[in-house]
């Protein structure tokens, strides 16, 4: 395993514990974001490119792991941002 994948599978499984997410739904979304690196074509990717993609694949499996994820992520300030990033999910 590399690197990446390695600190994917750690943020995913971090993200879904206790959750009903497939170990199958986690393995196709760090394919997706492999896939993802190998379209760049670019030796280094921005750490912060990968978070966006990490985002938006839990954001697709489950809400509550995407909550988890992005309030470490996203470093939330307050309770204020913890609210308005919920409520951006509920609009989609």
């Amino acid at each position: 395993q590399t690197f990446v994948q390695v600190n994917l599978s750690s943020s995913f499984t971090k993200a879904v514990e206790k959750r009903p997410v497939s170990i199958e739904k986690i393995e196709e979304s760090i394919s997706h974001i492999k896939h993802s690196l190998l379209l760049q074509g670019e030796r280094e990717v921005d750490a912060r490119r990968i978070g966006e993609w990490v985002m938006e694949e839990l954001q697709s499996l489950d809400h509550v792991a995407y909550i988890r994820f992005a309030s470490v992520y996203l470093s939330f300030e307050d309770v204020d941002a913890f609210r308005k990033t919920i409520e951006k999910l509920e609009q989609q």
